[in-house]
């Protein structure tokens, strides 16, 4: 039998993949620094691992990204490099590394942007530090590939929401801070730039199905993740308000704020051509079922 290991498995996505993969081994902060080679050295030869989920990384808002752009950059690199060491030297057979849409090129001439584009120009600004953190994840995977001759490959996945995300100020995904915000708020909100951005979001369990469709069905590709539906802020807040029975609350915009990259979105054919008759869950449903849960977690 199979023995898979998930590293960031208290996360958003891996706290959906406990659903539908209860018998893999979930590794989080607590039990391992996987900034140290040696912390990850000791990880492997426990569990020695034949598959290997890799979600685990530094994430967060754009004000923490602007912010400390160092140790995104440092502590993403180390731990991707130590984790991809220590599966080589352990000939873990499959790897599926979790990377995101921020990644791509700030603006190309033809969206949705496909799997080729990824290195056709620099990331936005506003995350650069990430994004390179994980485009050097795509190229190390991709060097083991070539020098290894590795079943080893990556998922590039839009922005996600979810039940089990962060709710902290500046570290939470646009959608689930919506969320939260819609939730406290009486009578207005506030948020950040012009509202005119175009995004593609993702409920966290959509991820964790595909995840695992690649690994039972042994799809070692490199592929964009993202539903067709594309949006802009102010149009996600009104799908929010209404998913969220808040209609009557009015949406200010903090133009002196960032808006961050105007648009990423991706195209996942290559990845729907594999996978039969998958849907995504649209944006209105997701939030609505994602309200509900925090709603109730959040009156304890």
């Amino acid at each position: 039998m199979t023995k898979v290991l998930v590293t960031g498995g208290s996360g958003l996505v891996g706290n959906h993949l406990k659903d539908i993969l209860p018998d893999a081994i979930y590794i989080s902060s607590k039990d391992y620094n996987l900034t140290r080679i040696d912390e990850v050295r000791d990880m492997m030869n426990k569990y020695r691992p034949d598959t290997v989920i890799h979600l685990a990384a530094r994430v967060g808002g754009i004000m923490n990204n602007v912010t400390y752009p160092v140790d995104y950059l440092e502590e993403n690199i180390l731990i991707n490099t130590n984790v991809l060491k220590m599966c080589h030297l352990h000939n873990v057979d499959r790897v599926v590394a979790i990377l995101s849409t921020c990644i791509y090129p700030d603006k190309v001439e033809k969206y949705p942007m496909v799997e080729e584009d990824l290195f056709n120009g620099p990331p936005t600004p506003t995350n650069f530090s990430y994004a390179f953190a994980k485009r050097c994840m795509a190229a190390h995977i991709d060097s083991y590939v070539k020098q290894y001759n590795k079943r080893w490959s990556y998922l590039i996945p839009c922005n996600l929401y979810g039940e089990y995300d962060k709710y902290e100020e500046h570290n939470s995904h646009f959608v689930s801070a919506l969320i939260k915000k819609i939730y406290k708020a009486e009578d207005k909100i506030t948020l950040w730039g012009t509202g005119k951005p175009l995004r593609q979001f993702m409920y966290g369990g959509d991820l964790a199905r595909v995840i695992k469709y690649v690994i039972d069905n042994d799809i070692v590709e490199n592929l964009n993740v993202a539903p067709g539906e594309v949006y802009s802020i102010d149009e996600i807040a009104k799908i929010a308000k209404k998913a969220c029975n808040k209609e009557n609350l009015v949406v200010y915009y903090d133009n002196d704020k960032p808006d961050g990259q105007f648009r990423k979105d991706v195209d996942s054919s290559k990845l729907l051509s594999k996978l039969n008759s998958f849907e995504f869950t649209h944006l209105r449903t997701g939030i609505k079922k994602v309200y509900g849960k925090f709603s109730k977690r959040y009156d304890r």
